[in-house]
């Protein structure tokens, strides 16, 4: 282990509710256990997890950080008991169950991958938590293949922009949803093949006029609530629904007859709470086939502005009106 201060600034939640209540404080730099490495971080992404933590509504796992942050960048400055030593000095990016509002945060071994070639600390730092999010659950869960027509909610989301350049790069058809004009123009000028107004249309009419009537192969929906049979609507036989939130509301009615004639299949999952084991099988797959062509300048996320540590209740601002398109992410060092 390298010399590091006894403190670190930290952004911690003093209390749920509104941005506000995001207060710097000083906290004992964590020491890394097995298995584990301790980041400096440079950068550190923001993400609708981290709003609904702060308002209260998403508690950390156990024995995960009281701090919110779910995706880090920076350098390996300790490594835990049996750790490798080689890995000091190495710059990281890594998905995290929380503590990356902090100077140095925690990152369990498995979870972290080399910041790609080309990127800075910030861009890395957009990474994990969508690129995670976005593999799994249309790659590995809904298996989008090339070719295939996938429907994408909150177009200009940071799950929304990482879909479509992911889309992008495996040759994939994707339709997104946006809540104005301006958010449609901005997803087609980040790759979307066709961009939905839900303001001024219906997303299912636009669906099946752009398939030809045939539908979706597969929707990735972050709503929930009165949008799932309309999504459903929207699916060709065969079709999968993958559920990752439900602003909208956990519970929905549907036909499920119209499931079983079309063969449909409705999944989901949550991130934060699984295993290290499953997210280090995670880091491994998207390492082998995703790293190498980020590396060759394949796809780079969307970034919407860079606010320091300090000010992080700007960054949640901003998130929660909904302004941005593409990443936030804070600057730590």
């Amino acid at each position: 282990m390298t010399s590091l201060p006894a403190s670190m600034t930290a952004i911690a939640i003093s209390a749920p509710g509104g941005p506000e209540v995001l207060v710097p404080e000083q906290r004992p730099v964590p020491q890394p256990g097995p298995g584990e490495v301790l980041i400096r971080v440079a950068a550190a992404g923001v993400n609708r997890p981290d709003v609904l933590q702060r308002m209260g509504f998403y508690p950390p796992p156990p024995g995960a950080s009281d701090l919110p942050g779910l995706e880090i960048a920076g350098t390996i400055v300790a490594v835990g008991p049996g750790g490798d030593p080689e890995l000091m000095g190495q710059a990281m990016c890594a998905l995290v169950a929380g503590g990356g509002y902090a100077e140095y945060c925690l990152a369990p071994v498995g979870s972290c991958l080399p910041v790609p070639k080309g990127f800075t600390m910030a861009e890395a730092a957009a990474l994990p938590e969508t690129v995670f999010t976005v593999w799994h659950n249309l790659f590995e869960r809904a298996w989008i293949a090339e070719g295939e027509t996938v429907l994408v909610h909150g177009g200009t989301s940071g799950i929304g922009t990482t879909a479509i350049g992911l889309c992008k790069l495996f040759d994939i058809k994707v339709i997104v949803t946006c809540g104005s004009a301006d958010k449609c123009a901005a997803a087609m000028a980040l790759g979307a093949t066709q961009a939905v107004d839900y303001s001024a249309e219906d997303y299912v009419d636009a669906v099946k006029t752009f398939t030809g009537g045939k539908g979706v192969n597969a929707v990735l929906d972050m709503v929930g609530g009165d949008y799932v049979p309309r999504n459903l609507a929207c699916l060709a036989e065969d079709g999968r629904h993958v559920t990752i939130a439900f602003q909208r509301g956990a519970k929905v009615e549907i036909d499920i007859s119209d499931v079983m004639r079309r063969r449909l299949t409705l999944t989901g999952s949550t991130l934060r709470a699984r295993s290290a084991d499953f997210k280090a099988a995670l880091a491994d797959e998207i390492h082998r086939t995703l790293w190498p062509r980020l590396a060759a300048g394949g796809w780079k996320p969307a970034m919407d502005r860079i606010f320091p540590l300090a000010e992080a209740s700007a960054a949640h601002a901003r998130m929660q009106a909904g302004e941005h398109v593409g990443k936030i992410v804070l600057a730590a060092a």
